[in-house]
């Protein structure tokens, strides 16, 4: 009796599984059919501007799609959420929970927005409570040492202000060295009031870092797991991250990458005022970076380049974006070779080597290459690695879920998107 009182109990948790992904606004022309979404629980729609919500009469939000549409990419019971702030955008966060009077305002803002639009929650994504974030050298971290008590009050403060029906979640940091609000003694504070927890366990590697790791790989992703169960976040409310992505960053030539490519140095990634110096980047799961140009490409005659758009004319360069232009915004890092002239580097020919001579990290669990002609260090998930990390972190510590940034960035072949469905089913039927 005893055992099967067990076995009911994870049979329950099994199907309870979480399976969240994020859509966000550049990348929404190619989502697929729901056919290839069937599974997801939660939808979370990304981002709205975390000042739009500071003001005693806001603008009315309005995201990239209508809800209504949303919902129809998805099961008639998957939740669709609203997402807040995003890489970059922490400045509207900081002045929302500074006292009771900015969080309460905040939060109502939140409120009304959810109940206008007819979303079922909200995604706090704040990159990062106490700093660490994209303008860490221009407002240091010590002039946001009261975020560290502010952002669980804040959290809270929206709890309180929106319907019980609606849900809260938050974004957290994948980096130990990030996670500067999140202690021992704000974790459970941190983590009462929201129902789940989206831990962002890639980009492990960053361009802060000066030696080749993976950006995401399945030792990494342990680790971030265990530092947040240290400090008191409930499993049950945790989603395991995944991205679809993969990153490169530029090596020192200097450094005897060939005989270690792991923890090899690289060259300074980004401006002393800590912006984007253009020796690192990321290469998405999507045609334009995966698959061959087509053989009757035209010439573009509207500005813009890419597998559905056509080639640059002669002279012009295809940008990371999408855009044609000659200055190094254009012609350097990303440029896409298939469409357009590039200077230097060609990122899109390292890739194709890096797909077609990959390396397997059996002890860390992760995906790499170092390309010698361009001195590029790669590393990226597999469908593979995914699945050994459902079976040795989401599984082995009983987490509540899994999510993944961001849906439309794996339309090439929804490899990893299938990999996911396959995760999630696997336990949900496992016992």
């Amino acid at each position: 009796m005893l055992r099967l009182l067990l076995l009911g109990l994870l049979a329950a948790h099994a199907a309870a599984l979480r399976y969240v992904m994020y859509i966000d606004q550049y990348h929404k022309d190619n989502l697929p059919e729901p056919d290839q979404t069937q599974g997801i629980t939660h939808a979370i729609m990304a981002f709205a501007k975390s000042d739009l919500f500071n003001s005693d009469s806001p603008p009315q939000f309005t995201p990239f799609e209508p809800i209504s549409t949303m919902r129809g990419r998805f099961s008639k019971d998957t939740k669709v959420m609203i997402a807040i702030g995003g890489w970059g955008d922490t400045s509207g966060f900081s002045a929302g929970a500074k006292d009771n009077t900015t969080r309460a305002r905040f939060a109502k803002n939140v409120a009304a927005m959810l109940d206008s639009l007819g979303a079922d929650g909200v995604d706090i994504d704040w990159e990062y409570p106490g700093g660490n974030g994209q303008d860490y050298k221009q407002i240091p971290n010590s002039a946001k040492v009261d975020e560290i008590e502010t952002y669980p009050l804040f959290l809270q403060a929206i709890r309180d202000a929106i319907s019980k029906d609606k849900l809260l979640s938050i974004a957290v940091p994948g980096l130990q060295r990030d996670m500067i609000a999140f202690t021992k003694e704000q974790g459970p504070k941190i983590f009462a009031p929201v129902d789940f927890v989206n831990v962002m366990t890639y980009d492990l590697m960053n361009r802060r870092d000066n030696v080749t790791k993976h950006h995401t790989s399945v030792q990494g992703s342990l680790e971030t797991i265990n530092n947040y169960l240290d400090i008191g976040m409930d499993p049950a409310k945790a989603n395991l991250g995944f991205a679809f992505y993969a990153k490169y960053f530029t090596t020192d030539p200097s450094s005897d990458c060939a005989t270690e490519p792991l923890g090899c140095k690289v060259v300074p990634l980004e401006n002393p005022d800590g912006s984007d110096n253009g020796k690192s980047g990321a290469y998405t799961f999507e045609p334009i970076h995966m698959a061959p140009p087509p053989s009757n490409l035209k010439t573009s005659t509207d500005g813009t380049c890419g597998i559905d758009k056509g080639k640059c004319p002669e002279g012009l360069c295809c940008s990371q974006y999408g855009n044609c232009g000659t200055t190094d915004e254009f012609c350097q890092v990303g440029c896409l070779s298939d469409y357009g002239t590039c200077k230097g580097v060609s990122v899109t020919d390292s890739w194709r080597k890096a797909q077609s001579d990959g390396k397997t990290d059996e002890e860390a669990g992760g995906q790499y290459y170092w390309d010698a002609d361009n001195q590029l260090f790669w590393s990226w998930d597999t469908p593979d690695l995914m699945a050994k990390k459902f079976t040795d972190i989401v599984s082995a510590k009983k987490l509540g879920g899994v999510m993944a940034w961001s849906l439309g960035e794996d339309s090439y072949d929804w490899s990893h998107v299938k990999a996911l469905r396959d995760g999630v089913n696997s336990l949900t039927t496992s016992t």
